[in-house]
């Protein structure tokens, strides 16, 4: 899968990816115990930034800009605490009709259109994040949990 997997990420649709890490997890013979973590894990992550993907509004764990998905900037918003980020800049983005917290230009953050989070919502609640307020923490034990699902997909990529 490591060099499908850029085509993989650069082009094809949400549901294409997330069945080939579906397949990949089946074909490796993966716990259950980790099936059961990766796939949502990679659904939630995916079901943002496809659509910035899309949008040409793609930016990475520090605000800069991308211009491609790729495997690396995947594993990049891996990590729980930039997914839970990425999720309240999305949230304040939406309400402000406009991409925030990046250095993308201002014409690029206008291009921005609002994105569905209920599937991160959802996926990060189930883990114990707050989605009313940014600086509360989490169970360190969800951020641990999550640096193992990390490694299993790092090791399908």
């Amino acid at each position: 899968m490591k060099e499908e997997s850029y085509l993989l990420f650069e082009k094809e649709s949400f549901a294409n990816i997330t069945t080939t890490i579906a397949d990949e997890l089946e074909k490796r013979n993966e716990s259950p115990f980790w099936k059961d973590k990766v796939v949502p894990f990679s659904q939630a992550i995916l079901s943002v930034l496809i659509p910035l993907r899309d949008q040409g509004v793609l930016f990475n764990p520090q605000g800069k800009k991308e211009t491609l998905l790729t495997p690396e900037l995947f594993l990049e918003w891996n990590d729980f605490v930039s997914l839970k980020t990425l999720a309240f800049t999305l949230q304040k983005s939406n309400e402000q009709g406009k991409l925030l917290r990046t250095s993308l230009s201002e014409e690029e953050t206008k291009r921005y259109k609002e994105i569905d989070l209920k599937l991160l919502g959802d996926y990060l609640s189930k883990y114990s994040v707050n989605l009313e307020y940014e600086n509360l923490d989490f169970p360190i034990s969800n951020y641990n949990l999550h640096q193992g699902v990390s490694n299993v997909i790092k090791s399908l990529l």
